[in-house]
């Protein structure tokens, strides 16, 4: 059943966190590697699990318990994520995190979620997600597909020297929140950035502020 509300949307900081996967499929690995690359601490709770996902004990430091999941120990973890392809075992995922106040995703099976994961892109500090509210998974994929073609390190670059420019301004004692950044991005410096030209890109991005700012 999809989502009928709009979603709020949020990015989760996970770095350092505790995180529980059940299951120990494909399903299970494309979410435990989703949440090793954003620095969780994840543990997999599965009675079998495929090949690359116990590669990841070694390789990622995945705890992997294989067993069946216990009633309540979601109330361990700051989110929860059930793979399982059983209704009976992701209910139970769902109903202790909602007891415990933990998040839940639930693997293609939105009636039990809290939490619904996107389709997601990554260039470098740029993350960009799509999501239907589970009514299109294959609509959400293709967008994916469509942006990602369009974004290349070049955004990465980008956000490097605006984040670098806001960091000058601020350690000047000044307020960021009134300059004409729109302006300053309008005026082709991304252009400059995919060209190469990044000492062009910064003096470029210096006089816009600096007129904004007067």
């Amino acid at each position: 059943m999809p989502v009928e509300h709009p979603l709020y949307p949020v990015n989760l900081v996970v770095d350092g966190r505790p995180c529980l996967v059940v299951g120990g499929g494909r399903v299970a690995l494309g979410k435990v590697r989703g949440l090793v690359e954003a620095g969780a601490r994840v543990t997999v709770v599965a009675p079998e699990a495929v090949d690359d996902l116990l590669a990841l004990a070694d390789t990622a430091g995945v705890a992997i318990e294989r067993r069946p999941y216990r009633r309540g120990e979601v109330a361990g973890y700051r989110f929860a994520v059930a793979a399982t392809g059983d209704a009976a075992v992701n209910q139970a995922v769902y109903d202790d995190g909602e007891a415990a106040g933990v998040w839940v995703n639930a693997a293609d099976d939105p009636q039990r979620c809290s939490a619904v994961l996107p389709a997601r892109i990554r260039q470098g500090r740029l993350t960009v997600t799509v999501s239907t509210g589970g009514h299109s998974p294959a609509v959400a994929s293709w967008l994916r597909e469509r942006l990602a073609a369009e974004l290349g390190p070049e955004y990465d670059q980008l956000i490097g020297l605006l984040g670098e420019a806001r960091k000058e301004v601020q350690a000047q004692g000044l307020g960021t929140e009134e300059l004409d950044w729109r302006r300053a991005l309008d005026s082709g410096i991304l252009d400059l950035v995919r060209a190469g030209r990044l000492d062009a890109a910064k003096e470029r991005l210096r006089a816009c502020l600096s007129s904004s700012s007067d």
